[in-house]
């Protein structure tokens, strides 16, 4: 008898080249690794289906993948076992048996990013893996008014790469929050779903806004152009974490 089992997901990703499993084993990605440890686990081939493909570098705290699997073994063994072939750089939060009809994509109804930019003088060691590290005020405000233009539904061409031919670029933005903590400034990002780069490239482009050498205003104008040149510039991929992904509607 098959059933759907679903893990929640936390991982470093600087060790791995994005999340998709490529051709050539010696590259290390999130999936090809935890594929690897699940098969070995349930003596068997599985197929995993996931709410965000990250890209290289990127993190996650609340990723969700699931796989249709025969085995018998109870979700928590799984997630033991799992954890303890490739914890801590990759960890399941929680394992579980999913309902008939689950699946980690095509189920998924919004997916939240968070993105972190430390702008003290000196970086700091103990978190230079998750943040992008840019010295330098940034002015909030303007941040957030730049961020009023990006929120609902538009086409992000301009703030996606190579999103394939015949391929819809729209995509309803639920919610942008520009957050300071001291020296840290976190942009959250929530969106039925996302394009590729697409957070990335937001980000690079209100952290322009943020230190005025782009106008609030011209973010409806970069989105109008419905081009990827028009953007300024894309943050870099260390700064991203995938943080939570909604099943059902998402809580404001």
């Amino acid at each position: 008898m098959t059933r759907v089992v679903r893990l929640l997901l936390a991982y470093d990703g600087t060790g791995f080249h994005g999340w998709a499993a490529q051709r050539d084993p010696s590259i290390r990605t999130v999936e090809g690794e935890l594929s690897a440890a699940l098969e070995r686990i349930v003596n068997e081939r599985i197929e995993l289906s996931v709410a965000g493909r990250t890209d290289a570098g990127v993190h996650a705290r609340g990723q969700v993948t699931s796989f249709a699997t025969s085995t018998s073994l109870a979700p928590e063994r799984i997630r033991d076992a799992v954890n303890a072939m490739l914890g801590p750089e990759l960890a399941v939060r929680r394992a579980s048996d999913a309902p008939e009809g689950f699946d980690a994509r095509f189920s998924a109804t919004a997916r939240e990013y968070r993105y972190v930019v430390a702008t003290g003088e000196v970086a700091d060691p103990f978190i230079a893996r998750f943040v992008w590290h840019r010295p330098g005020a940034l002015h909030v405000p303007s941040m957030r008014s730049a961020a009023l233009a990006l929120r609902g539904e538009h086409d992000f061409a301009s703030f996606c790469r190579n999103p394939g031919r015949g391929r819809s670029t729209v995509r309803d933005l639920h919610r942008i929050a520009v957050r300071r903590d001291g020296e840290l400034l976190a942009i959250t990002f929530r969106a039925n779903a996302f394009l590729h780069q697409m957070v990335r490239s937001l980000v690079g482009t209100l952290v322009m806004v943020g230190t005025g050498r782009l106008e609030p205003g011209a973010v409806q104008a970069i989105l109008a152009a419905r081009d990827r040149s028009a953007a300024p510039q894309i943050a870099p991929p260390n700064g991203l974490t995938l943080e939570r992904v909604f099943y059902g509607r998402p809580r404001s």
